[in-house]
């Protein structure tokens, strides 16, 4: 069903729990770095019950864990987040991987509401010196082009560090504490392509989960940590490491960059979740869905479902899960409209419900200007499809808090 769906609203105790699996597969085809894993939050207020599942894979969609998930463990909504990690293990549909990964994906939820406890929620945000820059730099021509595309003015990969914009200089960090403010999970939540070890050719968790496991070990392994990315389809880490020509290649990958991207992070996200302070003992939640239908840029016969998910936590708190790979720009001017009403803004991209998966999303002036995932592919989204999103997002939260009338108003 297109459109939104009815507004579920509950207030009182916010009872929450989380968990991790472990997702590496057990023979894989290449060797093992690091450990990935799926981990789990969810969060319950009255009848009103939410999970979010966040993995170490570039994109993970399915429809046997949003249903079993709800079945066996009465969730009104399931969000399944990919880190977008380029050096995870794949799970393609119809193979004995993608099974393990659902059966894990439905345990690590039942393993945290086998641990739910009494909690309460806070929210923030801290500007550092940017990880990332914007991938599709502009050329002489006028036109952009991506990073690894050179030519006379900018070397390959950008290896001068160039911080091209714009960029989302933010991370973000939901806290859950227990009544006795001891904090038992941060997410964290940064935009920014997960693929400083791409062409490694080893299976590893990438920046996100050097900053991770930094962050669990800040807070001496009391905390579980979950990464959910934001609005990175055009941006790339500044540091990265060497890409390598095949497995036989005996050139390494550079993990030293990875844990040094991962420990600026990390370091960022441990200085925010150490500052921020809950304060209210009951919890209002109010979330609703919503489905949107777009055609194909260059071929309109495509179809996108695009099913979203706006989560508000007491008035303040807005999560917003996007799936796709949506551009930098329009994460920031959506935050931007989003702190006119006094909010704590969660851009939660590669972030699935249901629907069709809508690959990369630019804003429109990406979408002119052109380059990777921004109009070299045929089966590209309609153009404005990014910023009508957005704005329904931005709908939908006034809904949620009730300034948007649902019929007219006679004074």
């Amino acid at each position: 069903m297109l459109g939104p769906s009815a507004l579920h609203a509950a207030e009182g105790q916010l009872m929450a729990g989380t968990s991790r699996i472990d997702i590496t597969p057990e023979n894989p085809p290449i060797p093992v770095h690091d450990p990935c894993f799926a981990r789990s939050l969810v969060l319950e207020v009255g009848d009103q019950r939410v999970a979010l599942i966040a993995v170490d894979l570039a994109v993970f969609t399915d429809e046997n864990v949003v249903r079993l998930c709800k079945e066996k463990y009465d969730l009104d909504l399931v969000l399944i987040s990919s880190s977008h990690n380029h050096s995870g293990p794949r799970a393609p549909e119809g193979t004995s991987f993608r099974e393990f990964c659902e059966q894990r994906c439905v345990e690590v939820v039942g393993a945290a509401l086998e641990n739910m406890f009494p909690a309460k929620i806070s929210a923030g945000f801290r500007t550092f010196p940017q990880l990332g820059f914007n991938r599709l730099i502009v050329r002489d021509d006028g036109h952009a082009r991506e990073s690894w595309f050179a030519d006379d003015h900018y070397r390959r990969e950008n290896p001068d560090r160039i911080p091209f914009g714009p960029v989302d200089p933010e991370v973000g960090v939901l806290r859950v504490d227990d009544m006795d403010g001891n904090a038992k999970v941060v997410v964290m939540n940064y935009a920014m392509h997960t693929d400083i070890m791409c062409f490694n050719y080893e299976i590893t968790a990438d920046f996100a989960g050097a900053a991770v496991s930094r962050v669990e070990d800040a807070f001496d392994g009391k905390v579980n940590c979950l990464f959910v990315n934001g609005a990175a389809g055009n941006v790339e880490s500044l540091q990265i490491s060497r890409r390598r020509t095949g497995p036989d290649d005996p050139i390494k990958g550079q993990y030293e960059v990875m844990d040094r991207v991962g420990d600026l992070l990390a370091r960022e996200t441990i200085a925010l979740a150490r500052s921020l302070k809950t304060t209210d003992d009951r919890t209002k939640m109010t979330q609703m869905t919503d489905a949107m239908r777009f055609t194909g840029r260059f071929n309109t016969n495509l179809e996108f479902d695009v099913h979203l998910a706006t989560v508000l936590i007491n008035d303040r708190i807005v999560l917003a899960a996007c799936p796709g790979e949506l551009f930098s720009s329009l994460q920031l001017n959506w935050k931007k409209e989003m702190r006119r009403a006094e909010t704590e803004p969660f851009l939660f991209g590669y972030t699935w419900i249901g629907g069709k998966w809508p690959g990369y999303v630019p804003d429109i002036r990406s979408a002119a200007l052109g380059g990777f995932g921004a109009d070299q592919s045929g089966r590209m989204i309609e153009v404005g499809a990014g910023e009508a999103i957005m704005n329904r997002h931005l709908e939908n939260f006034y809904r949620l808090n009730g300034l948007m009338r649902p019929a007219p108003h006679n004074p």
